[in-house]
């Protein structure tokens, strides 16, 4: 994940991504290191961001697995500001995406419209 995936930083948090294209549902993970404080500090840091995944999640396609790993300012941002980062990177990783082809088959609109048709 770290050696092949892509990194991006905010002030709350750096996040590794990868695609893996063989994934029915996208993997999350979470790391908080033992330096941004005790267990009480580092158990509210994740929390904070494993929810504002939670509520982002349907923006994510099912192909990608991302690591999370918080920053101090995690604590003193508002829930708003961290839950907005966490869709930036999530819609920057639905850019990224390759798009399924059973997304094609099913969305009638687009066969409609394409001048094939």
């Amino acid at each position: 994940m770290y050696d092949n995936g892509t990194r991006h930083t905010c002030p709350y948090f750096a996040a590794f991504y990868l695609v893996q294209p063989s994934s029915e549902n996208p993997h999350i993970g979470f790391t908080t290191p033992r330096a941004l404080g005790k267990a009480v500090v580092r158990n509210r840091l994740r929390r904070r961001v494993r929810e504002a995944v939670r509520l982002e999640l349907a923006n994510l396609n099912p192909q990608w697995s991302i690591v999370f790993n918080p920053r101090r300012k995690t604590l003193e941002c508002s829930f708003d500001e961290l839950r907005a980062e966490v869709l930036r990177l999530f819609l920057r990783c639905t850019k990224a995406s390759p798009t399924p082809p059973q997304q094609l088959a099913q969305d009638p609109q687009s066969v409609a419209s394409s001048p094939d048709a």
